[in-house]
């Protein structure tokens, strides 16, 4: 069904290269969501046309909402998923074949990719054409794939890396998985991807890592069957995995064994959905980090030796001078210093691809040094969007176009906020499921890397005190903190006192 629905869409000139990227069901509203992806720009006429399309295959009975976003890969987006195919599938392979030994091009006619392999050249066609399959399966486009008969030459690899450090295309960084012992399939995987640069649409990628918690769910079929299925966070000490697993009957009691602290190695797929990526795990093994494992530095840029754009100000707040005595700071303050921001955006969606994912319109923050509020890092951001901001984000924030269209880009502000940000811990309130992610992936696109802990004070919160909810305005309004609520300098503010208050209770970091 799937093929006859792409067939009549790509008839649609906007849609002659689309991909089917997800089909999902709520049983609950008898509501059908699909995704088309394409790589090109597409008209009214081409989503008209495709919905007629799709109407005609989805039952009266249920709705339809047809979303279709537009994706071109990039060389480094491609490079990845071979890395992780070649990982999933060819596991002998990918202990030889490193980032080096992949070259990718890009032209008008599509995307051409060469793997060097040692050895016969025959026993690579197989490699490229599952490859190709698979890269056809997840991005639009053409890709062509050649085997070299031996290693790249020394030459080729020397220009590959002079390309990279002046682009800074970041690898995607992974560790060897030891330890395995299967529950669900007896194909090990030799390497596992690192959770931290595991933020691109995935169909087969490797994570592995400590359960930190698990919690079994059930939902009704439409035959009325009830199924099975999991909710866990997955932990390798580079963050944190949020995942759901649907159980198999061959393997649920195995699964049904497994608890918080359990060390596990999953395949599973990553989806846009909900202005975010959703993480599936399609397979579950036992497997560990290798003994003593230390996270490698992702390779970026020096941060900046000075401040170009915004400078950082002074900050004085009298009425802080009694957070703390010099015997009751705690420890966690001492010779640590805390950046804590907030951020205002265009939108909500934090996919991490370019033209998916919202822009940045004001970064707030401010340093801690010693338990005291010292420094304050503020401005605006032109989002470069051909766009006007929506008409709720103004009247949400109070920031209009006006504000932001003189405002340095954020290939501007990024490098003195990287600057800024050196050296300390991050700090912020829902951070991990929002605002870090933007700053991430902005810094990334300019070759930064904000490798810094990051501490949410939304967790910590839940955990320390008994609200009705745990929004900033509530958790404010419980300490007496005043603040003028969807301005990123003043959310930021907020958030660094409500911090402080936070640690007074806790004594220590969370």
């Amino acid at each position: 069904m799937t093929e006859d629905i792409l067939r009549e869409v790509r008839e649609s000139e906007g849609l002659k290269n689309a991909i089917m990227g997800s089909v999902e069901y709520e049983r609950a509203t008898a509501a059908v969501t699909v995704r088309l992806i394409t790589d090109v720009a597409y008209s009214d006429g081409d989503f008209k046309s495709a919905y007629s399309v799709v109407r005609r295959y989805v039952p009266q009975e249920f709705s339809l909402e047809l979303n279709i976003s537009k994706l071109t890969p990039d060389c480094a987006m491609v490079r990845r998923k071979i890395l992780s195919v070649i990982g999933e599938k060819f596991p002998a392979l990918a202990a030889v074949v490193g980032e080096n030994d992949i070259s990718v091009t890009k032209d008008d006619d599509g995307i051409s990719f060469k793997i060097a392999i040692l050895g016969d050249k025959s026993r690579g066609e197989n490699v490229v054409r599952t490859l190709e399959s698979e890269l056809k399966k997840s991005f639009c486009g053409t890709f062509r794939g050649f085997i070299a008969e031996h290693a790249l030459s020394a030459d080729n690899i020397t220009v590959e890396r002079e390309v990279e450090e002046e682009n800074f295309e970041a690898p995607a960084r992974t560790f060897p998985v030891v330890n395995f012992t299967a529950i669900e399939s007896a194909d090990a995987p030799t390497r596992a991807l690192y959770i931290a640069d595991f933020n691109f649409v995935s169909e087969n990628a490797v994570v592995c890592g400590r359960i930190t918690d698990i919690s079994e769910r059930s939902y009704l079929r439409p035959n009325g069957e009830e199924k099975l299925y999991y909710n866990l966070s997955l932990d390798d000490g580079t963050g944190v995995l949020r995942l759901t697993y649907f159980t198999r009957k061959k393997s649920l009691d195995k699964i049904k064994e497994l608890k918080a602290g359990d060390s596990i190695v999953c395949s599973c797929r990553s989806e846009v959905h909900g202005g975010g990526l959703r993480y599936t795990a399609t397979m579950i093994n036992y497997g560990e980090q290798p003994e003593n494992f230390e996270p490698e530095k992702r390779k970026a840029r020096p941060v900046p030796k000075a401040y170009h754009t915004i400078k950082p100000e002074p900050f004085v707040d009298y009425t802080q001078t009694d957070f703390f005595t010099d015997t009751s700071l705690p420890e966690c303050f001492k010779n640590t210093s805390f950046v804590v921001f907030d951020l205002e955006t265009t939108g909500l969606s934090t996919v991490p691809i370019p033209g998916e994912i919202d822009g940045i319109i004001e970064i707030g923050a401010y340093k801690l040094v010693d338990g005291e509020i010292k420094e304050k890092f503020s401005t605006f951001v032109n989002p470069e969007r051909p766009v006007p901001l929506d008409k709720r984000i103004i009247e949400l924030t109070g920031i209009t176009d006006e504000m932001v269209k003189s405002a340095p880009s954020y290939k501007d502000v990024m490098p003195d906020f990287v600057k800024f940000c050196s050296g300390s811990v991050l700090v912020g309130h829902n951070a991990v499921g929002f605002d870090y992610k933007f700053v991430n992936f902005y810094c990334s696109e300019l070759g930064y890397a904000l490798d810094s802990n990051v501490i949410d004070t939304l967790f910590s919160s839940q955990q320390l005190l008994r609200l009705s909810n745990h929004k900033l305005n509530t958790i404010a309004d419980h300490f007496g903190i005043k603040f003028n609520h969807h301005r990123a300098e003043d959310d930021a503010l907020a958030t660094a006192k409500i911090f402080i208050e936070l640690i007074k209770i806790k004594k220590s970091l969370p």
